[in-house]
C-alpha cells in the first residue's frame, strides 16, 4: 500500500484482489484481474511501477476498445488521472492539454463550450482521452492526427516522462507507435490539441452531417451545430453502452488494393467504396458484413447491432470467447464472399 500527497489530497492506494472488471470495459464482459489498483497522478502512477517493477502490468483506460476473453493475469493499473488547461494561446489557436483519465467526449463538449474547434466531428466516441493517440481514433472525416500537438507518456521500466511530436507518433489508420513498435512500453498520461478560437475549419463533408444539418434546417453550422449532428447520427445508429455492451465499430474499413477491389466489384457492382490513391481503395466493412446477412442476428447473448453491422454487442452474458467467435465467422464469411479481409479494430486480450 502507498500513500500520496497529490494536490494537498492524501489518496491511500490499495491493491485489489482478484477485482471484477466488468464495469471497467464498454462490453460489459465479467472478467477478473488477478490484482487491480487506480491511479489518480502521475506520482502516483510513477509510484506503482517503480513498487510493482517485477510484475506483468497491464494498463487500463476507459475500456472501450478491448474484449476481454480471459481474465487477466497481471497487475491491471487503471489510468484514472484528471485535469485539463491551456498550454498556449494566441489570437486565432489554443493548445489545450488534457489528463489521459478524461472522459473524451466530456472532454470534447468541454472543449466546444469554450468555443475552441477542431473535435467536434469526434463528439461521443467511448473513451477516455489517454487512449485516443494510441488507435488515432477518427469519425466523419476528422481524425486525432488533425488537431494532435504532442502526448506525454511515461517509460513502464524507468518511470521517465517522454514528450512525443506528431511525427514520433508515426500516426496511420487506426495505428500509432504504440500499437507497433513501443507496445506496452509507455502509459500516456497527457495529450495536447492544437484547436481553432476563430474561422474554425468546419467539416461538414460526410453525407450524413449534411442530411442531419439540413433535416434542421442548419445552413451555416457552427462547431456546436456540427458536434450535435454527429451525437444525434452515432445516437441513430450505435447502442449506449450502458445499455448495450459494445465497443463501438469492431472492425476497421478495410483499404484494398486497386486490382482487389476491382475484381471484387466485378462481380458486386453495388459495392460502396472511396478512393484512397492511385493503388488503394476502402471498402466499408458494414456494407460487406451486412451483405454476408449478419445484420441484427444474435448468438446466445452474443450478437451484431441491429442498426449497424460494423457493432458487435453483448446481449447480458455473452463471453469475451463467444463474441470472439462471432467476429472469426464473420471475418471468414466475408472473405469467402468478397475476397476481402477485414481486420478487428478493437484490441482482443
Amino acid at each position: 500500500m502507498c500513500t500520496f500527497a497529490a494536490q494537498n489530497v492524501t489518496h491511500t492506494m490499495e491493491i485489489a484482489l482478484h477485482h471484477p472488471l466488468k464495469n471497467y470495459n464498454t462490453f460489459g464482459i465479467n472478467a477478473h484481474a488477478d490484482e487491480f489498483v487506480a491511479v489518480r497522478s502521475v506520482s502516483e502512477l510513477s509510484q506503482v511501477l517503480k513498487e510493482n517493477s517485477n510484475k506483468q502490468k497491464f494498463i487500463l483506460g476507459g475500456g472501450s476498445n478491448m474484449l476481454l476473453t480471459q481474465d487477466i493475469h497481471a497487475l491491471v493499473i487503471h489510468v484514472d488521472i484528471k485535469g485539463k488547461e491551456v498550454v498556449f494561446e494566441d489570437d486565432n489557436h489554443v493548445h489545450l492539454k488534457a489528463m489521459a483519465g478524461e472522459n473524451w467526449h466530456e472532454f470534447v463538449l468541454y472543449s466546444i463550450s469554450q468555443n475552441y474547434g477542431g473535435l467536434e466531428n469526434l463528439s461521443l466516441i467511448p473513451g477516455n482521452v489517454g487512449t485516443t493517440p494510441i488507435q488515432n481514433i477518427g469519425a466523419y472525416g476528422t481524425e486525432i492526427k488533425d488537431t494532435f500537438v504532442s502526448c506525454e507518456a511515461m517509460d513502464i521500466e524507468t518511470q521517465e516522462i517522454k514528450t512525443f511530436t506528431k511525427e514520433e507518433c508515426e500516426f496511420a489508420y487506426r495505428e500509432s507507435v504504440f500499437k507497433n513498435n513501443l507496445k506496452n512500453k509507455y502509459v500516456i498520461v497527457s495529450v495536447t490539441f492544437r484547436l481553432t478560437k476563430n474561422n474554425h475549419k468546419i467539416n461538414t463533408a460526410y453525407g450524413d452531417i449534411l442530411a442531419m444539418l439540413a433535416q434542421n434546417n442548419i445552413t451555416e453550422p457552427t462547431i456546436k451545430d456540427v458536434s450535435n449532428a454527429v451525437i444525434a447520427i452515432r445516437q441513430s445508429k450505435l447502442p449506449d453502452p450502458k445499455e448495450l455492451g459494445n465497443s463501438g465499430s469492431f472492425f476497421k474499413n478495410p483499404i484494398v488494393s486497386k486490382e482487389l477491389f476491382e475484381k471484387a466489384h466485378a462481380q458486386h457492382p453495388q459495392m460502396p467504396h472511396y478512393v484512397v490513391s492511385e493503388t488503394e481503395v476502402k471498402v466499408p466493412a458494414g456494407w460487406l458484413i451486412e451483405q454476408s446477412g449478419f445484420k441484427g442476428k444474435r448468438f446466445g447473448d452474443a450478437g451484431v447491432h441491429t442498426k449497424q453491422a460494423l457493432v458487435l454487442v453483448n446481449y447480458g452474458n455473452a463471453t469475451g470467447q463467444e463474441l470472439l467467435q462471432l467476429s472469426k465467422k464473420i471475418q471468414e464469411t466475408v472473405y469467402t464472399n468478397f475476397g476481402i479481409r477485414i481486420e478487428a479494430e478493437v484490441n482482443v486480450i
